[in-house]
């Protein structure tokens, strides 16, 4: 069985709800709920958590200009 991890990341702006998910072959998937198709990996918790920082940092980005240009 697959193991599930609940976490927060933080940015200067908010905090947000990720969840983390072991993989069987190794390594971990995870996923940020509050963007649609915000999602990544890593071979480890702390890097896949370093990962979706990114990821989520990239979705705030787009929304902002979506935002703006919309």
């Amino acid at each position: 069985m697959k193991k599930r991890f609940h976490k927060a990341i933080k940015n200067e702006q908010a905090v947000f709800p990720v969840i983390l998910q072991e993989e069987s072959g190794g390594g971990y998937f995870v996923t940020n709920p509050a963007f649609e198709g915000c999602y990544s990996q890593g071979d480890t918790m702390e890097e896949a958590l370093a990962n979706i920082r990114e990821a989520t940092e990239l979705c705030l980005e787009e929304a902002r200009e979506e935002a703006v240009l919309g």
